[in-house]
C-alpha cells in the first residue's frame, strides 16, 4: 500500500499555483491485510496553494519523524506516536491566558509568507462585494516536542476536487493562531479542510475546526483504516474544554470551547459558555454569552444568546444578540418583541423591544436607536426616573437595527418626540439623532 503524499512542516516552502500531488491507490486484488509501515513517497512533495511552511533544512516544526529512505534505499519505519501527557496538558486545557499576542510574520503580511519558520495555511473567501478576505491558521511553535504540522493531500482514487486536510497542534504558550476579521484566536489544535483552487484562482475557501486536544504521527496506519488522516499516519484527538479557545479583539479577551468555520455561509461560530473581559482603568467591563458568531463577509462579530455586559461601576445590560466592535469602542444590543434589550444602573431600567441600545465600551454609557428612526442619548444616574434628551438635526446617523447590514445601509430618522417615564422604567419613543454623550 502506498501512502498519500504528506506535506509537512519540513517540506520546501509552498508556492501558490502549483498542483497538488496524488499517489496511486492500491491496485485491484491487493492484500487487505494490515497496511505496511508508512514511508515518505519517493517523489518530492509539492507545495499547496495557500500554505507556507519552513524552508528546507531549517529546524523542524513538528514534522513527521524520519520516514524518508536511507542512502541504501531501504525505508526506515516511522517512530511510535508521542506518549500522552497528563490529561489537561495533553488537551491544552491548562494553557494560561498569557499567549504572546505579537503578530506573526504571516499576520503582518495578511497572507502566508514563503520561507517563514512558522507553518501557515490560508483560506481565501470572495464576498459579494468582490473583496477578498483571508483566514490564516498559523502554528507558532517550531519544536517537535510541542506539536506537529502536516497536510495530507488526496489519494488517486478520490474525486478530482477532493480537499487537502491540514493538521496543526501546539502545546506551547503561543498555540495555534487563527486570524478571522478583527479577532486573533488561540487554540491548541486545529484542522483545516481546503479544496484545490479553481482555474484562474490563487486561493480557495474551506472549513476550520479548532479546540483543545492533541495530534501526533503514527508509526503506521491502523489496520482497515479508510479515513484520510489515518492513511497519512496522523492521529488527531479534539477534546473541547470550556475556556480553552482564547479570542482577542483589541482590549477585549474572550474565552470559549470550540470553533467551527465553514465556507457554506462564511460564519465562524465559537461555542460557549463564552466569558469575556475588557480592561479599563476607570470602569472595567466583563460579561458572558452562549456563543460567538464572526461573519467574515460582513466583518462583524456578534455575541449570541443570553448576552450580559457588567461594568464594575454598576451598569448591567442584557440582550439576545450583541454586535461587538472593540476598535470602535462600541457594542450594539439588538432588541425585538420576543427578545427585549435592557440596560440597568442603580434604580433606572432602560428597556427596549424594538431597535437597539448602543453601548460605549470606554465610558459604559448608552444611547438608544429605534428601528428605522433616529436615536436619543443620555447618561443615567442612580435614582433618576426621567431621561433628558435633546434633538438635533445635525446629530450622528443612527446605527442599523439589523446586525447584518453595513454602515452604508444605516439611515437616521427624522421624527422627534419627548421621553416618558413610569416609575423607574424609562420608555423610549422615536427620537431624532442628537449628539451622543
Amino acid at each position: 500500500m502506498v501512502a498519500p503524499v504528506v506535506i509537512k512542516s519540513g517540506s520546501p516552502t509552498p508556492t501558490v499555483g502549483q498542483s497538488t500531488l496524488k499517489v496511486p491507490a492500491p491496485s485491484p486484488g491487493s492484500s487487505s491485510a494490515a497496511p505496511s509501515p508508512l514511508v515518505k513517497p519517493t517523489v518530492p512533495a509539492q507545495p499547496l496553494p495557500g500554505t507556507a511552511a519552513q524552508p528546507a533544512g531549517s529546524q523542524s516544526s513538528g514534522s513527521q519523524p524520519s520516514g524518508s529512505q536511507s542512502p541504501a534505499g531501504a525505508p526506515s519505519p516511522l517512530p511510535a506516536a508521542q506518549p500522552a501527557d497528563p490529561a489537561n496538558a495533553a488537551n491544552g486545557a491548562d494553557q494560561p491566558d498569557t499567549g504572546n499576542n505579537d503578530p506573526t510574520e504571516h499576520e503582518k503580511a495578511g497572507r502566508c509568507v514563503e520561507g517563514s519558520e512558522q507553518a501557515c495555511m490560508a483560506l481565501s473567501r470572495q464576498g459579494k462585494d468582490d473583496k477578498e478576505r483571508r483566514i490564516l491558521v498559523i502554528r507558532t511553535g517550531i519544536s517537535d516536542d510541542t506539536g506537529i504540522y502536516t497536510v495530507c493531500s488526496p489519494r488517486d482514487d478520490e474525486p478530482a476536487d477532493a480537499p487537502n486536510v491540514g493538521v496543526f497542534s501546539e502545546s506551547g504558550p503561543g498555540g495555534i493562531r487563527i486570524i478571522i476579521d478583527k479577532n486573533v484566536i488561540r487554540v491548541p489544535l486545529a484542522m483545516v479542510t481546503q479544496k484545490p483552487p479553481k482555474d484562474g484562482q490563487e486561493g480557495s475557501d474551506g472549513r476550520v475546526e479548532a479546540s483543545a486536544g492533541t495530534a501526533q504521527f503514527l508509526d503506521q496506519a491502523p489496520s482497515g483504516a479508510k479515513d484520510r488522516l489515518s492513511l497519512c499516519g496522523v492521529a488527531s484527538q479534539p477534546k473541547p474544554v470550556a475556556g480553552t479557545v482564547y479570542v482577542t479583539q483589541g482590549k477585549t479577551r474572550l474565552r470559549g470551547q470550540k470553533l467551527v468555520y465553514d465556507e457554506t455561509d462564511g460564519v465562524a461560530r465559537i461555542d460557549g459558555p463564552i466569558t469575556f473581559r475588557r480592561d479599563n482603568d476607570k470602569d472595567p467591563l466583563s460579561g458572558s454569552s452562549q456563543s460567538i458568531e464572526v461573519n467574515v463577509d460582513a466583518e462583524k462579530t456578534v455575541l449570541v444568546g443570553d448576552v450580559v455586559l457588567r461594568s464594575q461601576g454598576g451598569r448591567i445590560s442584557r440582550a439576545a444578540r450583541v454586535e461587538y466592535d472593540d476598535a470602535k469602542n462600541e457594542a450594539r444590543l439588538y432588541a425585538t418583541q420576543n427578545n427585549p434589550a435592557e440596560s440597568v444602573k442603580g434604580g433606572d431600567v432602560l428597556r427596549l423591544s424594538d431597535g437597539l441600545i448602543v453601548y460605549n465600551l470606554d465610558t459604559n454609557e448608552v444611547y438608544v436607536v429605534k428601528a428605522g428612526e433616529g436615536n436619543i442619548s443620555g447618561e443615567f444616574q442612580e435614582g433618576e426616573t426621567n431621561l433628558s434628551a435633546t434633538a438635533s438635526a445635525s446629530g450622528p446617523s443612527a446605527p442599523s437595527a439589523d446586525p447584518h447590514k453595513s454602515s452604508a445601509d444605516e439611515v437616521a430618522g427624522t421624527q422627534a418626540a419627548g421621553t416618558q417615564a413610569t416609575g423607574n422604567t424609562t420608555t423610549l419613543p422615536v427620537k431624532k439623532a442628537p449628539s451622543v454623550k
